[in-house]
């Protein structure tokens, strides 16, 4: 497995000691993969802007770059005509998208996803939580059918808040049957799982680097270059633009291919290698590998929840469906934002508490309505692994939540 940064990495904990980190936050950011460090060390001395100079560093920059897009590309197994546009994270991408739908588009999307999902989208249906997979592709097949014009199904290919997997095949398949098109939001899908857009028929995918172990602040949307191409570009200034006439005398003419025409500005030259070089890392590590550690270690994990008194695993399909390593839990007895300042203030570990970014998700699986605050009742505590989790990492946190699970009894 490659190396990530800050294994090494001490923290304060009560009573004054250090201890070793705990990282089970990789669902909100991963660790640098030393690759990917090395990638970035190595572009800087010769760093530059790209695309316009005739300088030898703006020239090998803009090699580098383009390099990146089609390693991108190869890592997501996109179509050879495929547009790869970076982005600064999927919020950004899934706001690009929406800004190039055709006139008149609406968008159908599950109260499941990540508010990036939700929130974008001028013409909007929104589907309830499906009971089960095959509750989802009939509910979107449902939708689907009602709508007439241009449509988009967005979906997540595993969810941020539970990591279960979703059947994104069969989702695509009845898109595609209604004449609909289909976004995955593969945030926390491809640091897990090796994604082949082409073999499963999507349309557009977009995630983060920062989730893939290259937290530099690039993302990426790719797919179908026509809506792309004809939208409205995403950012209006330099690189977007063939020409601007002089004020009066006409029309300023915007590029035709979606790259350029929506990456105005100077990128990320950074962000998009480093992505890049994670990309090339896990592909080089190999996903079976990545896979059997990954399972294990969340098997052992919520074995471990499962084991305490007070402490519930919040599923939406149930404990037997398949999922990448995310859990969720709540603590009998103690709010979210009591738990993980606990495991962080006195056992040196790092979790996420709250809703995640996925509001009506998570209100749905507590069962309540209580759209409150963040660190209130109605939040749950995430603990999420990833390369460079270790078992020592997973039975601290079950011990601790054991500890803390007894103490909510008595609370």
């Amino acid at each position: 497995m490659p190396a990530v940064l800050g294994a090494d990495l001490e923290v304060p904990v009560k009573g004054g000691r250090l201890v070793g980190y705990a990282n089970l936050d990789y669902a909100a950011s991963a660790p640098c993969l030393e690759p990917v460090s090395a990638a970035v060390t190595a572009a800087l001395p010769a760093y530059s802007s790209v695309h316009r100079g005739a300088g030898y560093a703006s020239q090998l920059t803009t090699a580098r770059y383009e390099q990146a897009r089609h390693t991108v590309r190869a890592f997501v197994g996109a179509r050879a005509d495929d547009a790869v546009i970076f982005t600064r994270n999927t919020t950004d991408a899934t706001n690009l998208l929406a800004g190039c739908l055709p006139a008149g588009a609406t968008a159908v999307v599950f109260d499941t996803e990540h508010h990036a999902s939700l929130l974008p989208w001028e013409r909007v249906v929104r589907l309830a939580p499906p009971a089960f997979p095959g509750e989802a592709v009939r509910a979107a097949d449902e939708a689907l059918a009602a709508l007439d014009g241009p449509k988009l199904l967005v979906v997540t290919a595993a969810s941020n808040v539970t990591g279960e997997l979703w059947p994104i095949a069969a989702l695509a398949h009845i898109a595609h049957r209604h004449g609909a098109r289909i976004l995955v939001d593969a945030a926390q899908l491809v640091p897990h799982r090796r994604l082949n857009l082409t073999a499963l028929d999507l349309d557009y995918v977009a995630f983060s680097g920062h989730k893939l172990y290259a937290p530099f602040g690039a993302g990426v949307l790719v797919g179908r270059r026509d809506w792309l191409a004809a939208g409205e570009p995403y950012l209006k200034g330099g690189g977007a633009v063939r020409s601007v006439a002089p004020a009066g005398s006409g029309d300023t003419e915007w590029h035709e291919d979606p790259e350029p025409r929506h990456e105005a500005g100077t990128p990320n030259v950074l962000g998009a290698i480093a992505l890049a070089a994670a990309c090339d890392a896990l592909t080089a590590t190999g996903w079976t590998a990545l896979v059997r550690e990954e399972e294990r270690l969340i098997a052992r994990l919520r074995a471990g929840l499962a084991s305490i008194e007070g402490v519930r695993e919040l599923s939406l399909w149930g404990p037997d469906h398949p999922r990448v390593g995310i859990v969720s839990f709540t603590v009998d007895g103690l709010a979210a934002r009591e738990v993980a300042e606990a495991l962080s203030g006195e056992y040196g570990i790092g979790v996420r508490d709250g809703k995640f970014c996925a509001h009506p998700f998570v209100r749905h699986l507590l069962g309540t309505t209580d759209g409150g605050c963040e660190d209130g009742t109605a939040s749950a505590v995430r603990a999420s692994i990833g390369i460079g989790t270790t078992e020592e990492h997973v039975d601290r946190l079950v011990a601790a939540l054991r500890v803390l699970a007894a103490r909510g009894a008595t609370a």
